[in-house]
C-alpha cells in the first residue's frame, strides 16, 4: 500500500480518524444539544365556544367581546349559543356614522372599535344568534368588508361636506340601507328553541346585563382608581374606563380567570404576531423560541413611554380564557384569537406576563371578576 502525503499527514490516517469520529470533519467534538421546546400545562381554563374567523375585516373588538359573552352565558348556566358579531357590527357602523356627522367629520370613522361598543349595542339594540344573522348577504362565504367600509366612508365624507347647505334628515337611511344590503336586514323578531324573541328580549333571556361589565386600563397620565377616556382612535365613543396600576391590572386578570370569568383583552401586537403560538417580550439577543431565554421586566414607566411615543396603541382584541405554565414554571395566559383555527394551537396562543404587562391596552370583564380590594378602591359596590 502506497501512502500519499499531504501537508505531512498520511491520507490513510485521516481516513481512519473520520471513520472513528465523523464529527471531526466539521471541527466539532460532538453534536450540540437541541434547544428545549415549550411544554405547556393548562392550570385553569374557562369554557369557550369554537374559534371564529373575522377574515378580511377589522372587527376583532366585536369577535373578542362576543366570544367573552358566549363564555359568560355558559358560566351563568345558560345553554351554549353562538352570538351574531355582524348584528352588532351593523349597529355600531350606524352609530359611528351618526357621531362622525355630529362631530363634523372630526371623530373616527373606521372598522376598528372598542370592547364597550359591543355592550353599548346590546344595551340599545339587543343581540341575536349567529345562525339568525350571519351577516353574509353579499356573495361571500367569509367576512370581507373592504367594499362596505369604502362605500360607508364615501357617504359620511360627502355628508360632512354639506353640499346642500344643511344636513338632510334622511342621510342616515342611506347608511342603514347599505348595511342592510351587505349584511342583511336586522330581524325585529325571531324564533329560538321554539320561542319568539325580540333582540332585546333575547339578551335578557341570556342573562347579559351590559352594566355588569367593567373596563380597565393602566397609564400614569391620569389618576389611578378613577375613570379616564383612553386616547386611542378606536375609542370613537369616547367612553371612560377605570385606571389602575399595572400590578393591579394583572391581579384582576388572575383573580377573574381563577374564578372562571374570562376577559376581553385589547392589546398592541403590531410587528410581533404570535410566533409559533407564543407572545413574549425578549431581552436583547434572546431567542424567542427558547423557553429558558430571558424576557424583559416591564415597569409602569416602560408602558407609559411606549404609549406616549406612539409605539403602543390599540391594535387587536382577543379573548383571555385561561392560565398555564411551561415546564420551567413560567406563567402564561391562554388567548383565543379570531383568525380561524390555524397555527400550532388551532387559534389559541400563550401570552407571557411581560407581554401582558407591556402590550395590554384595556380589559373588559364581569364585575364579579374584580378583586374586592380593587373594587373598593374604585368605588364599585
Amino acid at each position: 500500500m502506497k501512502y500519499i502525503q499531504k501537508r505531512g499527514v498520511p491520507v490513510l490516517i485521516i481516513s481512519a480518524l473520520l471513520l472513528l469520529n465523523p464529527a471531526w470533519i466539521s471541527g466539532q467534538d460532538k453534536k450540540p444539544a437541541d434547544k428545549p421546546e415549550f411544554q405547556m400545562t393548562i392550570l385553569k381554563q374557562v369554557p369557550a365556544m369554537s374559534v371564529k374567523n373575522q377574515a378580511s375585516t377589522s372587527t376583532c373588538w366585536c369577535f373578542a367581546t362576543t366570544s367573552m359573552l358566549e363564555s359568560e352565558i355558559i358560566r351563568l348556566g345558560k345553554p351554549e349559543v353562538g352570538l351574531s358579531e355582524m348584528y352588532t357590527v351593523n349597529n355600531v357602523y350606524s352609530e359611528k356614522a351618526s357621531q362622525y356627522v355630529k362631530f363634523h367629520g372630526t371623530s373616527n370613522f373606521a372598522e376598528g372599535g372598542a370592547q364597550h361598543d359591543v355592550l353599548n349595542s346590546i344595551k340599545k339594540f339587543g343581540i341575536v344568534p349567529r345562525d339568525i344573522y350571519p351577516g353574509l348577504n353579499y356573495g361571500e362565504t367569509t367576512h370581507k368588508h373592504g367594499e362596505i367600509v369604502t362605500t360607508l366612508t364615501g357617504i359620511v365624507e360627502t355628508i360632512v361636506k354639506n353640499p346642500n347647505g344643511k344636513i338632510s334628515p334622511v342621510w342616515l337611511k342611506g347608511i342603514n340601507g347599505v348595511l342592510d344590503a351587505y349584511l342583511g336586514e336586522k330581524p325585529t323578531t325571531f324564533s329560538f328553541n321554539g320561542k319568539m324573541f325580540t333582540p332585546k328580549e333575547f339578551a335578557k333571556e341570556l342573562g347579559i346585563n351590559p352594566d355588569d361589565y367593567i373596563e380597565f386600563s393602566s397609564y400614569t397620565h391620569h389618576p389611578f382608581y378613577e375613570k379616564f377616556v383612553l386616547e386611542v382612535p378606536d375609542n370613537w365613543a369616547q367612553q371612560a374606563m377605570y385606571n389602575v396600576p399595572i400590578d393591579d391590572l394583572i391581579n384582576i386578570i388572575d383573580y377573574s380567570l381563577n374564578k372562571g370569568i374570562s376577559i376581553s383583552w385589547g392589546a398592541d401586537i403590531s410587528g410581533l404576531g404570535f410566533n409559533d403560538g407564543y407572545a413574549r417580550i425578549m431581552t436583547d439577543g434572546a431567542d424567542f423560541k427558547n423557553p429558558q431565554a430571558a424576557e424583559k421586566e416591564i415597569s409602569q414607566s416602560d408602558r407609559q413611554y411606549m404609549f406616549d411615543s406612539w409605539q403602543l396603541t390599540d391594535d387587536h382584541a382577543m379573548h383571555l380564557t385561561g392560565i398555564a405554565q411551561d415546564q420551567f414554571g413560567n406563567k402564561y395566559y391562554l388567548e383565543k384569537n379570531s383568525w380561524g383555527e390555524g397555527g400550532k394551537y388551532k387559534g389559541y396562543s400563550y401570552v407571557s406576563i411581560p407581554f401582558l404587562r407591556m402590550r395590554t391596552m384595556s380589559i373588559m370583564l364581569h364585575k364579579d371578576g374584580i378583586p374586592p380590594q380593587i373594587a373598593k378602591k374604585i368605588g364599585l359596590n
